[in-house]
C-alpha cells in the first residue's frame, strides 16, 4: 500500500505504459498523487490502464503514440503539457526485442529496437526538457546491460547504451533535471511468463537470491524512489533491480550454446 504523496500536483509522463513495467509504474506514480500520462501503440490497453488509474482515484489520460515516430513523440510530450500545464517527470519505459544473434540480427531488427528503446529515449528527454524546470527522467534499461545471454542482439547492446544516455544527460541537463536508470531483471510479467513451463520458473527463481522473479511493483517503486526528491543527490546513476540476479555467476549454459551453433 503506498501512503505517501511525494508527487501531488505534478505531472508524470510514462512511454510503454499499457501494460507490464509501465503500466505498473504509471499506476505508482498515480498512487503518490501524481497526473499521470499513459502512453502506447494500443488504446484498448491504455484506456485499461487508465480506468483503473482513475478506479482508484488517481488522475490520468492516455495518449496514443508511436515510439518510432519522431513527430508523434514531440507531440506527445506537448499533448503532456498542455493536459496538465507542464511536466515534472518523464519515465523512458517503452522497449521492444528480437531473439537474434549479432551475426544473424537483420538492418530491420536493428532499426526495430533502436527506434523505439534507444533513439525514443533521446528524443522524449529532449523534447521534455523544453517543459521542465526542475525535474527528474528515470530511463529504464536492464540488467542485459551489465551481463547477458546469447540471441539477444541488439537489444543487449542498446540496454547497455541506455546507462551511457544517461550519463551523458545527467551531465548536459543538470542541475536542474536529475538523470537516473533503473535495470531491471526477470519481471514476471504477462510477455516473459503466460507460457513458461512451471519447471523452468522454478529453476529461474532458484537462481535468484531473494528466491523469485520480480513485478512491475518491484520496478515502480525505484523508478517513484529516483524521481523523488528522496533522491535529490542522485544523478547520472544506475540502480539494479534484479533480485540480485548480477551477483551470481552461470556460464553454465555456454557449451551447449556453442555445440548447438556449430552443428
Amino acid at each position: 500500500m503506498v501512503a505517501a504523496q511525494r508527487f501531488e500536483g505534478q505531472t508524470v509522463l510514462v512511454t510503454g505504459s499499457t501494460r507490464g513495467i509501465g503500466a505498473g509504474t504509471a499506476e505508482r506514480f498515480a498512487a503518490e498523487g501524481a497526473n499521470v500520462v499513459v502512453t502506447g501503440r494500443t488504446e484498448a490497453d491504455g484506456r485499461t490502464v487508465v480506468d483503473r488509474i482513475t478506479e482508484a482515484g488517481g488522475e490520468a489520460t492516455f495518449v496514443r503514440a508511436d515510439m518510432r515516430d519522431p513527430d508523434a513523440i514531440a507531440a506527445l510530450v506537448e499533448a503532456t503539457a498542455e493536459a496538465y500545464g507542464g511536466l515534472d517527470v518523464l519515465v523512458n519505459n517503452a522497449g521492444v526485442e528480437t531473439n537474434t544473434a549479432a551475426d544473424e540480427a537483420t538492418m530491420d531488427d536493428w532499426e526495430f529496437v533502436l527506434e523505439t528503446d534507444f533513439r525514443s529515449y533521446w528524443l522524449c528527454a529532449k523534447h521534455a526538457l523544453e517543459y521542465m524546470d526542475d525535474g527528474a527522467i528515470v530511463n529504464i534499461s536492464s540488467n542485459h546491460a551489465c551481463l547477458t545471454m546469447p540471441e539477444m542482439f541488439p537489444y543487449n547492446a542498446v540496454k547497455a547504451g541506455i546507462n551511457g544516455m544517461t550519463r551523458a544527460m545527467a551531465l548536459d541537463f543538470g542541475p536542474h533535471v536529475r538523470v537516473n536508470t533503473v535495470n531491471p531483471g526477470w519481471i514476471a510479467i504477462d510477455r516473459t511468463t503466460d507460457e513458461m513451463d512451471p519447471e523452468y520458473r522454478a529453476k529461474l527463481e532458484s537462481i535468484h537470491p531473494v528466491g523469485r522473479l520480480g513485478t512491475p511493483d518491484d520496478v515502480a517503486g525505484v523508478v517513484s524512489f529516483l524521481a523523488s526528491d528522496d533522491a535529490a543527490f542522485v544523478t547520472g546513476s544506475y540502480v539494479l533491480a534484479d533480485g540480485g540476479r548480477t551477483a551470481v555467476m552461470q556460464d553454465d549454459m555456454l557449451p551447449d550454446y556453442r555445440a548447438r551453433r556449430t552443428e
